[in-house]
């Protein structure tokens, strides 16, 4: 049993269609890493013991994942029944009365949801410190962060409490903790997953959901089961030529990567992040590949403004929206003083302001699909900076911008392919002379994640990370 926490989904399932082992025993294991180390860590906040342990003993969906234990991020998809407060203290005890579709679908799958991950109010930082639940340890080095917004996710599996989680990605929070964490984090290309029936986009389309897993084929075959639109969805994504598992391990063939560790938005990259996409540029070549130095041209500043007025505007409606569905009026005591200076902000923009900012912001989108003509894949660092100590982004209303600032040193990369709608996916292949998880960052074209999963299969064969284990795990 001790070897379970090694062990990606599809190993673990493979033992209870072997029947080498129970769904219960599988739950009863995750519960039992979780008791142990969870106190350390602090990545599930709401734990589901009793309910996973009767779903174990009961009739289990023949999918893919049958009787393997899971954990969802408290923030988007909702389980009946179960506290939903998307790491704000505003939300209280609130309990939904029904389950998000991609959660009717992780169940289809066969999983087994055991508890809940934190994640920071509203999930707008880089890093996962709510003030509700207080902030999430990295396994790697228990003073760092291990990044934002899936970051109790990212700890967990990092962790080996389960082998995958989910997790979700508006401006890089699927992404910026599985590097925080050395896994394998893939946001998948505009509206792959439904969020239906609450939500037919989140933050104008940015946000995608998916998980951060362990092995590569773990996430092709959750995405297999959960991607697909759902009735009245508003648009989906080009469904595949075929299964996303099937991807894995076709080679890709000679893939035209370009590869650039200058920072989107004119900021300082820090050079252990430069190298390691450096390194796996090298790695790229070596199996084939033709890898060019280049980058796709925008305005940062121009970007960046329209970017934090859509991510303001559709924060302050969703806390509204939340007032209407609790029936109580909103409360600065009740909200982080970052969250309410943004919705202070937002409050006073205009719908017209809104509107050009969504324009500006899909004209850029046009502007990047056109450098997809040229190349397969962007090659970049996932981040600016390894993990920081937690802590770093301390908001300060004597000076608002300062944090904004720090944050985006920290996350340059990533927030323009949630833009795009584009598949991006972080993959762990470095560790700096800390210790500390470094990921590289590839970008594919609108639709096509099969080139994204035949890639990091091959990454994966050739410089495997499935050995490392942080200093705190199971």
């Amino acid at each position: 049993m001790d070897e379970l926490s090694q062990m990606d989904a599809t190993e673990q399932a493979e033992l209870v269609r072997k029947r080498e082992v129970t769904p219960a025993e599988l739950v009863e294991a995750a519960i039992a890493r979780i008791d142990a180390l969870n106190p350390t860590l602090n990545a599930v906040v709401t734990p589901m013991f009793d309910r996973a342990r009767l779903e174990a003993k009961g009739s289990l969906p023949p999918g893919p994942f049958a009787g393997v234990p899971f954990l969802v991020k408290d923030l988007g998809p909702q389980l009946a029944g179960v506290r939903y407060t998307e790491g704000s203290k505003f939300l209280g005890d609130f309990v939904p009365d029904h389950d998000s579709e991609l959660v009717t679908r992780q169940r289809a799958a066969g999983l087994i949801t055991v508890g809940k991950t934190n994640t920071p109010e509203f999930g707008i930082q880089p890093t996962t410190e709510p003030a509700r639940f207080g902030a999430t340890h990295n396994p790697w080095n228990l003073e760092r962060t291990p990044g934002g917004s899936s970051g109790g996710s990212a700890a967990a599996v990092a962790a080996g409490l389960v082998p995958m989680a989910h997790g979700n990605d508006g401006g890089g929070s699927i992404r910026i903790p599985a590097s925080c964490c050395g896994l394998f984090g893939l946001k998948p290309t505009r509206a792959r997953n439904s969020m239906a029936p609450d939500t037919g986009e989140a933050w104008a389309g940015f946000a995608a959901d998916h998980a951060v897993t362990r092995s590569v084929r773990d996430s092709a075959a959750l995405l297999d089961a959960t991607s697909g639109p759902a009735v009245g969805d508003p648009y989906f994504a080009p469904p595949p030529e075929r299964p996303f598992a099937d991807e894995v391990g076709i080679e890709p063939g000679r893939l035209r990567i370009a590869v650039s560790v200058s920072s989107p938005l004119a900021t300082e990259v820090h050079p252990d992040c430069a190298a390691a996409a450096m390194e796996t540029a090298r790695l790229c070549e070596s199996l084939g590949h033709d890898v060019t130095e280049a980058a796709p041209s925008m305005d940062a500043e121009e970007f960046m403004e329209a970017y934090i007025s859509v991510v303001m505007g559709s924060t302050a409606a969703g806390m509204e929206s939340l007032s209407l569905r609790l029936g109580r009026p909103l409360s600065p005591d009740e909200f982080e003083e970052g969250t309410w200076y943004q919705y202070e902000s937002a409050r006073d923009t205009r719908a017209a302001d809104y509107v050009n900012a969504v324009g500006s912001l899909h004209a850029t989108a046009r502007r990047i699909a056109t450098f997809f003509e040229d190349y397969d894949l962007l090659l970049t660092p996932t981040l600016g900076l390894p993990p920081v100590p937690l802590g770093s982004f301390q908001f300060n209303r004597e000076d608002p911008d300062r944090a904004l600032t720090e944050m985006l040193t920290f996350i340059p990369f990533t927030p323009l392919f949630n833009v795009t709608g584009q598949p991006a996916m972080s993959v762990p292949l470095s560790w700096n002379s800390e210790g500390l998880p470094i990921g590289s960052h590839f970008v594919g074209r609108y639709g096509d994640e099969a080139t994204l999963f035949r890639l990091a299969a091959q990454l994966e064969e050739a410089q495997p990370w499935k050995g490392r284990k942080p200093p705190t795990s199971a």
